[in-house]
């Protein structure tokens, strides 16, 4: 090959590799979400991060709310996540959001996980990522006090309720018949409930303890129980399983050392981790 030829193939060889670079750059620079995103694993990309970001309601007593209303966040789900996190040597950070829009916000990459009392079932195994669960309660169905019409689940045909229509208590309490008015969550239904514009709420039962116990004299009662419990699991985008078999690992840490059983006691005055 002559000196001329060999220029010139060098020239196109070197004129390539620049074309290849820089659409590598553009690609990278562009802010691609979900080239960036796609590269490594979920846990992978917490780790490299340093920090699980958390998706969680900021309103839902006792799970996750402001002291006070304007204080701290503070509650039984913010204090599992950031031991979760302690365990996987992560920091913490927090972005609070309505539970109607909470999912959207998972898969638009918000956030890493839901940290929310996300419901276990069927229809969410399927579209989402989820740990073990590290509460379990029954649902309970609350009627206004004076309420004599509603005495089981299957009373609530015809009835009106207040849910989230993202919640496992909107599909019991529209299964059941119910007239199903759209709330951002309990602190609406109830409420409602108690301005006497709605007839019942279908919710979780350690809420409403909690709730009685901060309002002895609330007009409101618990008049049947759901059929099943309700176990609560933290919720990520599917095909985050290295880091959901991380949050479980760290789970049954804090099981074992007692975390669990203590921060339960703290919000309940009972396990009810399992």
């Amino acid at each position: 090959m002559n000196s001329r030829r060999l220029t010139k193939v060098l020239a196109a060889t070197v004129a390539a590799g620049l074309a290849v670079a820089l659409s590598a750059c553009s690609v990278d620079a562009g802010g691609g979400g979900a080239e960036k995103e796609s590269s490594g694993s979920a846990l992978e990309r917490v780790t490299e991060a340093g920090k699980l970001v958390v998706g969680t309601e900021g309103t839902y007593k006792p799970y996750s709310y402001h002291e006070g209303g304007a204080g701290e966040l503070t509650g039984y789900d913010v204090e599992v996540v950031t031991a979760v996190a302690d365990k996987l040597g992560l920091d913490v950070s927090f972005e609070e959001t309505q539970f109607d829009g909470i999912f959207a916000g998972l898969e638009a990459g918000r956030f890493d996980i839901i940290a929310n009392q996300v419901s276990i079932s069927p229809e969410r195994e399927e579209q989402y990522t989820l740990t073990e669960p590290y509460t379990v309660s029954p649902g309970v169905v609350i009627v206004g006090k004076d309420n004599t019409d509603i005495a089981s689940v299957a009373d609530l045909n015809g009835k009106t309720t207040a849910q989230s229509l993202t919640s496992n208590w909107y599909t019991i309490a529209d299964e059941a018949g119910a007239n199903v008015e759209a709330v951002e969550g309990w602190a609406q239904a109830v409420e409602l409930l108690e301005q006497g514009r709605i007839d019942a709420t279908v919710n979780d039962k350690l809420t409403y303890i909690d709730y009685i116990g901060e309002h002895p004299d609330a007009a409101i009662k618990v008049v049947a129980e759901t059929d099943e419990a309700s176990r609560s699991a933290f919720a990520l985008k599917k095909g985050s399983d290295d880091l959901a078999d991380a949050i479980n690992d760290a789970l049954v840490e804090l099981g074992e050392d007692g975390t669990l059983t203590k921060l339960s006691e703290k919000y309940f005055g009972e396990d009810v981790s399992k």
